[in-house]
């Protein structure tokens, strides 16, 4: 994922999109709200490309793959 970097001297840590402060949770949180890719170019972050969006989401999916969900029972 060359297109996120995570640095402890950016947004705490956060994830971001490579070479900005952009986290990708802001960019995450755009396109849940629904906003095409263009308009967040246009409107929100000039800076991007569609590819970087696609590292968000890709960054995202990776981290839910790497996630193990334990459940656990409750006695009756």
């Amino acid at each position: 994922m060359e297109r996120i970097q995570v640095n402890p001297n950016i947004h705490f840590g956060k994830p971001c999109v490579s070479g900005t402060r952009i986290p990708v949770q802001n960019v995450l949180e755009l396109v849940r709200d629904g906003i095409p890719f263009d308009k967040i170019l246009q409107d929100y972050y000039p800076d991007l490309k569609i590819e970087d969006i696609r590292a968000c989401i890709q960054y995202a999916i990776e981290l839910l793959l790497a996630e193990d969900v334990h459940i656990a029972t409750v006695a009756a």
